[in-house]
């Protein structure tokens, strides 16, 4: 998991050439313009998908994680928690999900983090998360998730 500013991407870009051209799309692309949906970068290798949505209380939610892809999200206006854990021996309540490539977790995560406009979380396989959640009060967001496939 990288939790980091816009501005710091070109720290994390060596990660692979994939996790880099979702940085530059992030750096590229008029956010605050875009209208939700689903935006082909490279085909089904990087894709984009931006959202706006209520946030939601966390006694509703699942922690979830991926097997084929990276998750580089990006807040583009307003402010959520999202809860972490790492991937060791929990068992997923929703096995995963082939087509949708995902599973859920019911147990709680280990920590919150603040996901304010302007900064970007990365996840892993390996690192459950649990975002959309409210900070207090109900708020809307507006996010973009690139999904990076890394095999």
């Amino acid at each position: 998991m990288i939790i980091d500013k816009l501005e710091n991407a070109n720290l994390y870009a060596g990660i692979n050439s994939r996790v880099a051209q979702a940085f530059q799309y992030l750096k590229d692309t008029d956010l605050n313009a875009i209208a939700p949906g689903r935006y082909a970068i490279d085909g089904d290798n990087l894709f984009a998908i931006v959202q706006e949505y209520p946030t939601l209380d966390k006694a509703d939610e699942k922690m979830e994680s991926h097997r084929k892809h990276i998750d580089v999200q990006y807040m583009i206006w307003g402010e959520e928690l999202v809860g972490h854990e790492v991937l060791q021996q929990q068992v997923p309540c929703k096995e995963y999900d082939e087509q949708e490539d995902y599973m859920l977790f019911a147990d709680e995560p280990a920590f919150f983090s603040k996901f304010a406009a302007g900064t970007f979380m990365v996840f892993f396989p390996t690192d459950l998360h649990m975002p959309c959640i409210k900070n207090g009060e109900p708020s809307t967001v507006k996010k973009v998730v690139v999904k990076v496939k890394i095999w």
